[in-house]
């Protein structure tokens, strides 16, 4: 599961002298408790699925030709992209990068795929602050019984402790 929420709230009619009058979609964006907003027009969606449907099995997206001027129609398109990204996010564990950077995301924590490595990585587990193979200091008082402990089991579990 990955830490990334969307939800498209809002959109507006935008009108431009340049161009003919086009829709403008809020999406909210909220990932690792950080939250922002982008706006995106329908176009600009239906170029991400272009580029995505390369990399993943995309879903569908909402219907490219609707009457923009008639609000329930909006609403119904609006819906279908909302779901439309949440899906991605359900249905990748590694979510391409063109996405992430449709929702202006720049850097977002993800754990390698292990089939697309190709080799399994690791993390450390235990981290010692210093060798507990080393005597310990003259101005040790008391045994670290936490350190002799956690060698004891991971190296002696056969043996029982003294």
């Amino acid at each position: 599961m990955h830490s990334l929420m969307v939800r498209i709230p809002s959109f507006r009619f935008e009108d431009s002298a340049m161009e003919k009058g086009y829709t403008v979609f809020k999406i909210d964006v909220l990932t690792s408790g950080r939250q922002h907003s982008v706006e995106k027009r329908y176009s600009e969606f239906h170029s991400l699925h272009k580029k995505l449907k390369k990399f993943i099995k995309a879903p569908e997206m909402p219907s490219k030709h609707v009457r923009n001027w008639v609000p329930k129609v909006l609403e119904h398109r609006r819906l279908g992209l909302e779901i439309y990204l949440q899906t991605i996010i359900m249905e990748n564990e590694v979510l391409p990068k063109i996405f992430l950077e449709f929702l202006n995301i720049r850097h977002f924590p993800s754990l390698p795929k292990t089939e697309s490595c190709g080799k399994l990585s690791h993390q450390p587990v235990l981290l010692f602050l210093r060798d507990p193979y080393v005597l310990p200091a003259a101005d040790d008082t008391f045994p670290n019984v936490v350190i002799e402990g956690v060698v004891h089991g991971m190296f002696y579990p056969h043996i029982q402790p003294w």
